[in-house]
């Protein structure tokens, strides 16, 4: 009975069996999300609210998961370019999903299960969508995580793909007025524009390279370069590619739709697409350039070791436009906003621009900051949209900056939550967003980008002035009339995802040269033997010339 299970197994490519084994955190995600759609259709009211456990439970045993894989010798065989990026970036998907989780609590069908429990309308299992919100939220997370093992363009288009559609939904699903409906719309009209543009990029990599196959493109790359330059058709795509992929960072030029959809999701939601959307991003922009040579690489060309020298001049120009308009842009912007889920749209525009500096000084002290601060960034922006999902005003969201004056007076730890981390993302000491702009900063300087650190820290200047009325508000304003009116919403897992995004700020600093370490792990690419060049590599390389 075993025989033709074993002949199976052994029929299957090694390299096949690593990337299965690698992708076991994302099948139990998928596993997760047929699970708690099949619980929010239940007509128990009891595995309805379970939901939200239910998909804690499964994000928890996809970390655990995924320290046991990379763990194992998968990675070894896996044919990835950066087998041990999915290490890092999957604990940290997963970890910060579970915060989302905690943010969104059971503010989805809120008003509907109150409805059913209180008898004022009969359960219906079209009508509920708890467990299809958090379904997609899985989806998109598992999405995420496969971007860190894409091997190829397709894996990587299919990848950020699972990772966009889904947040479509939940936008539109988030809240029940229009203005959800609407933003939902905005977003995935601009999000298909972008995936044209970034499939259309890709399109052009291939006809550049004559291969799909993410460590012979950066072969056949690295010889061009070697050879007389990378060829114009490469580079165009790049670039195509690049823009593409700015829709995920929130990042110019495909920034328009973020405060419109930020301000028109649930904050959970939001909380959600400042985060995820904006790591799926980074990682492709990882894969992408590191085909360019990014993060360094050598081949045997005419009997010589040939090293790669970078990033093409063109594609290091484009992303230095692109950073500091986006950073500019987007604290520009920030200023002139009073609905604070707008300003932290805005904020988020910039925080890419910052990622964006990272990405240009490249490894190894650009990639372990870039990571590093992802993580800090992702304990920020979440914190403080869980302190606005903590508070309602005549039971809608609290969204104003007016409706926050006083906050200090009648829930301290929320007004000491949201200051924390409104200082830590302007990068005041000893916060951890201090810590990691010094970074991001450091490795600019080393790289020789003076200009763009300079540009950067003006604009760090510029963007205290709206993180400091996140603080002056709550803490020093005083209360009126219109903030008599907000309470704390019944759920007490917001609240307790702010405290403990605060906590994680003030502690995470002293553990920063492990989290660095961790970091720099990830980025080690696979060695291999001096001067070997592989054949198919070589047959890509005849297919461009051609």
């Amino acid at each position: 009975m075993n025989e033709p299970m074993l002949a199976l197994a052994s029929a299957i490519p090694s390299d096949m069996s690593s990337k299965l084994t690698l992708i076991a955190p994302e099948i139990l995600l998928f596993a997760g999300a047929v699970a708690v759609a099949l619980l929010g259709i239940s007509r128990r009211a009891s595995l309805r609210h379970a939901v939200p456990l239910v998909t804690a439970l499964f994000l928890a045993a996809s970390m655990v998961v995924t320290a046991w894989v990379y763990r194992s010798d998968a990675t070894a065989s896996s044919g990835l370019m950066l087998p041990m990026l999915g290490g890092y970036a999957k604990l940290m998907i997963a970890g910060i999903g579970i915060l989302l989780v905690m943010v969104a609590g059971s503010s989805i069908d809120r008003r509907l299960e109150e409805a059913f429990e209180s008898g004022r309308a009969e359960f219906d299992p079209i009508r509920v969508m708890r467990g299809e919100f958090f379904a997609f939220f899985l989806l998109s997370l598992a999405g995420t995580m496969l971007v860190s093992n894409a091997s190829d363009l397709i894996w990587l288009f299919l990848a950020l793909e699972l990772s966009s559609l889904p947040t479509y939904v939940m936008v539109a699903v988030s809240r029940g007025k229009r203005k959800a409906q609407e933003a939902s719309m905005k977003y995935f009209f601009l999000g298909a524009l972008s995936a044209a543009t970034f499939l259309y990029g890709f399109a052009l990599l291939y006809g550049a390279t004559g291969t799909l196959v993410f460590s012979e493109m950066r072969d056949v790359l690295a010889m061009q370069a070697a050879t007389g330059g990378v060829s114009t058709l490469a580079i165009v795509g790049g670039v195509m590619a690049i823009l593409g992929i700015c829709f995920k960072l929130a990042a110019v030029p495909m920034h328009f739709y973020a405060p419109d959809v930020y301000e028109g999701a649930g904050v959970a939601t939001t909380a959600f697409l400042g985060f995820i959307p904006k790591i799926a991003g980074v990682l492709a922009l990882i894969l992408l350039l590191s085909i360019f040579g990014w993060s360094g690489h050598s081949i045997q060309v005419d009997g010589q070791l040939v090293s790669s020298a970078g990033l093409p001049a063109p594609i290091t120009a484009v992303l230095w436009m692109v950073a500091v308009l986006t950073m500019t842009l987007g604290n520009v912007g920030a200023i002139l906003q009073r609905n604070v889920k707008r300003m932290l749209a805005y904020s988020s525009i910039a925080q890419s621009g910052y990622l964006l500096i990272g990405i240009i000084a490249g490894p190894p002290a650009g990639f372990e900051s870039l990571l590093f601060y992802l993580l800090g960034y992702g304990l920020m922006n979440t914190g403080l949209l869980a302190v606005l999902a903590s508070l309602e005003r005549h039971g809608e969201e609290v969204e104003t900056l007016e409706d926050l004056a006083g906050l200090r007076v009648r829930h301290p730890w929320l007004a000491w939550s949201m200051a924390i981390c409104a200082i830590s993302l302007i990068g005041i000491p000893p916060l951890v967003g201090f810590f990691g702009k010094l970074a991001l900063f450091g490795a600019a300087i080393e790289n020789s980008q003076m200009a763009l650190v300079v540009i950067a820290a003006v604009n760090t200047a510029i963007s205290a002035y709206y993180y400091l009325q996140l603080v002056g508000v709550p803490m020093l304003g005083q209360p009126n009339a219109r903030t008599q009116a907000v309470q704390l919403v019944p759920d007490p897992w917001p609240r307790r995802a702010a405290l403990f995004c605060a906590a994680s700020i003030l502690i995470l600093p002293f553990v920063a040269e492990r989290i660095y370490s961790a970091a720099a792990a990830s980025g080690k690419a696979p060695t291999s033997a001096k001067g070997e060049a592989s054949a198919s590599v070589e047959a890509a390389a005849r297919a461009s010339a051609q």
